[in-house]
């Protein structure tokens, strides 16, 4: 290719003429590489690990702890089935009103991870901000089911001394026991 105002060879990736300095405006697309795979279609993935999917989950249990606040609890005490007085009052009592809330509290936190990480972003809002995407094992988008099954999965393995979430270091693509049960993968893009 060539310079349209010094006329200097150019390399195909060229942007601006070395010599004269002039924009190229409509530089060559890129060739597709051995694979077959078109360059700016291709992206590089790494396993994310624990930490970074810890932070992930952080930053999601506040978006959570947010909503679950304004739709449930808030209401709940404005009507006066939740006293403002004890804060241990949700842990301590066992009524059919307090057991209701929590599993209200269990199925927004089931749809919030199963409906973000089976959508086009694969991802919650913690994992979209850090880069993260939950995938099948294959690099696909999981479904809905497959999703609730790896957020029961989070439950279950997670009420055990956290067992579920001490295998990522330990695991080749660093998957968490959840992760392993519903054959799914974390990844990162780098």
């Amino acid at each position: 290719m060539q310079c349209p105002k010094c006329g200097a060879e150019l390399a195909g990736d060229a942007e601006q003429c070395p010599t004269c300095g002039e924009r190229i405006l409509n530089p060559p697309p890129p060739q597709p590489n051995d694979s077959g795979v078109h360059p700016s279609r291709r992206r590089q993935v790494a396993y994310a690990g624990f930490w970074l999917r810890a932070v992930a989950y952080l930053l999601d249990s506040l978006v959570l702890g947010f909503v679950a606040a304004l739709v449930i609890f808030l209401p709940l005490m404005e009507r006066g089935a939740i006293p403002t007085d004890n804060p241990w009052f949700l842990y301590q009592n066992t009524s059919r009103q307090v057991l209701a809330m929590w599993l209200l509290v269990f199925m927004v936190s089931w749809l919030y991870f199963a409906s973000f990480e089976s959508s086009p972003w694969q991802a919650t809002p913690g994992k979209k901000l850090l880069g993260l995407r939950v995938t099948d094992l294959a690099g696909r988008r999981v479904t809905f089911a497959r999703a609730s099954g790896r957020y029961l999965g989070k439950l279950i393995f997670g009420s055990i001394l956290f067992v579920g979430f001490l295998f990522t270091p330990f695991t080749p693509r660093k998957q968490a026991l959840y992760d392993i049960t519903a054959e799914c993968l974390v990844l990162r893009n780098i």
